[in-house]
């Protein structure tokens, strides 16, 4: 029988694992404590947070929300980070899926001891997930789900009072997002999808803790701390086109190990010519959301649903505001007074 692997780090205990993004054998308590001060020196040297900050974690009971928070709330007593956590979560109305996933977070909130809060499609938009679905078809529902829910974290973060959002994407999620772009020829998403903090440009920050994380250090580091999450994927999720860049990353993944990180720092360095021509942010007409066209993909979306016309946002931007801006139509979506949408838009907390 073959001697027992020796952990690298620290020479005396039994090696679990041999770690995906160094390829060092290391036990559990080395790999924990690795772990766990690797996501501390990123949120150091990218200077994330602030004292006194309040920080709303955005939790889907995944595995990657629910190691975030539990680091959060670890790293923030450990070495006194200052700040307020809280969870907040974002029902898209999926039957069978977020109401189970929902419930893991709930689960998580009792063990943190984290304020939660969740605001819902339902109420933010008159449209559940599952409705829109039926509506749409098996295709575009991600283009939908995105949009919105980017929108109901940013409404119900600045609902609370949070200086600031921390979202759960990691390394692969980075990796996978520039390929997308890169594949779609986005160079305004491209120029900013791996920055680790974002909202620089007026909408709340939002900042990615683990995006040096690997996919597969984070199930290691939940499974050997025991961490609830659920980890069944969205109904819709086989339809997304993401899918095929995640395949495609995996592919190369398999030929080259560093390809995840190498595809990050690619991101970090592109530069884009000073002659091309980048969209100019602004407000959105409708919601005073930001958006770079007079009316945000959300209320675009929306207006398309409401109006019995679903594929109505899915298309050239250019022909789809015309139609919107020319017609003469109450408004629909959110008001910009803000008093009728602090009453439009509420959490329920638990």
């Amino acid at each position: 029988m073959p001697a027992p692997v020796l952990c690298q780090s620290c020479g005396a205990g039994r090696a679990a694992l041999r770690r995906p993004k160094t390829g060092q054998a290391l036990c559990r308590e080395c790999f924990v404590a690795a772990f766990e001060a690797e996501v501390h020196g990123t949120i150091v040297a990218a200077r994330l947070f602030q004292p006194g900050e309040t920080v709303a974690v955005g939790a889907s009971g995944g595995k990657d929300s629910t190691v975030l928070a539990h680091l959060l709330r670890l790293l923030n007593q450990r070495h006194g980070y200052g700040l307020r956590l809280l969870l907040l979560s974002v029902d898209e109305g999926i039957a069978g899926y977020r109401d189970d996933s929902l419930d893991a977070v709930r689960r998580n909130r009792g063990r943190l001891g984290l304020p939660l809060h969740v605001v819902s499609y339902r109420e933010l938009y008159g449209w559940s997930m599952d409705r829109i679905a039926r509506h749409v078809g098996p295709k575009n529902n991600c283009t939908f789900c995105g949009v919105f829910r980017r929108q109901a974290l940013d409404r119900g973060a600045a609902l609370l009072g949070a200086d600031k959002i921390a979202t759960g994407h990691n390394a692969d999620d980075v990796a996978e997002t520039v390929l997308m772009n890169f594949l779609r020829g986005d160079v305004g998403r491209l120029r900013r999808c791996a920055g680790i903090l974002t909202g620089s440009e007026g909408a709340l920050p939002r900042c990615k803790p683990l995006k040096h994380a690997y996919e597969k250090e984070i199930v290691l580091y939940a499974y050997f701390q025991g961490l609830d999450y659920f980890s069944t994927e969205c109904v819709y999720a086989p339809n997304a086109y993401r899918g095929h860049a995640r395949t495609l990353l995996k592919d190369l993944e398999a030929i080259r190990p560093s390809a995840v990180a190498d595809l990050v720092h690619s991101g970090e360095r592109l530069a884009v010519r000073e002659d091309v021509r980048m969209p100019t942010q602004g407000t959105c007409q409708r919601c005073g959301y930001l958006s770079s066209q007079p009316l945000c993909k959300a209320c675009v979306l929306l207006e398309g649903l409401n109006r019995g016309l679903p594929r109505l946002g899915i298309g050239k931007p250019s022909r789809m505001q015309k139609v919107l801006t020319d017609a003469e139509k109450p408004e629909v979506g959110f008001r910009e007074d803000s008093q009728q949408a602090s009453r439009a838009i509420r959490t329920v907390d638990f």
